[in-house]
C-alpha cells in the first residue's frame, strides 16, 4: 500500500514552481562549478601545481552574490566589487598570497571566467540556432 502511494507521489506532474526552483538550483550550480574551474585556472596560471578540490570553495559563493544581485537588483558595480572582493578573500584564504600575487590571480580569474563565458555562451547561442 505505501508502495502504491509513493509511485503515484512520484508519478505526479511537476508544478511550474517546482520546475523554476529545480531550473534555478541547477542553474547556480552549473555557475558555480564553472566559477570554481576558472578558478582553478587561474590559480594554476600563476602558482603553477594547485588542486581543483580546493578551488570547489570559490565558486559557491561568487554564483550567490551573481544571483543575489540579480535577484534584488543590486547595482552592477556593486555586485562586482563584491564579487572580487569575496573571490581575492577565498584566494587568500587557500594560498595566504601576498597582495600584488593575490591581485593577480583575481584578475586572472576574472578575465578568463568572462573569456570563457563569452565563448560557452556563443558556442551554445550558435548550436542552438542551428536547423534542424
Amino acid at each position: 500500500m505505501l508502495a502504491l502511494s509513493l509511485a503515484a507521489v512520484s508519478a505526479a506532474p511537476a508544478t511550474p514552481l517546482q520546475s523554476a526552483t529545480v531550473s534555478v538550483l541547477a542553474t547556480y550550480a552549473l555557475f558555480a562549478v564553472f566559477l570554481s574551474f576558472t578558478a582553478f585556472l587561474a590559480a594554476r596560471n600563476l602558482l603553477g601545481d594547485v588542486s581543483l578540490r580546493r578551488h570547489a570553495l570559490v565558486g559557491p559563493p561568487l554564483a550567490a552574490i551573481a544571483f543575489l544581485a540579480a535577484t534584488f537588483e543590486f547595482p552592477p558595480f556593486l555586485a562586482l566589487a563584491a564579487a572580487l572582493a569575496v573571490d581575492a578573500a577565498a584566494f587568500r584564504y587557500l594560498h595566504d598570497l601576498d597582495r600584488r600575487l593575490l591581485a593577480g590571480v583575481v584578475l586572472i580569474h576574472f578575465v578568463v571566467s568572462v573569456i570563457l563565458g563569452a565563448v560557452l555562451f556563443s558556442l551554445v547561442a550558435l548550436i542552438s540556432s542551428a536547423p534542424g
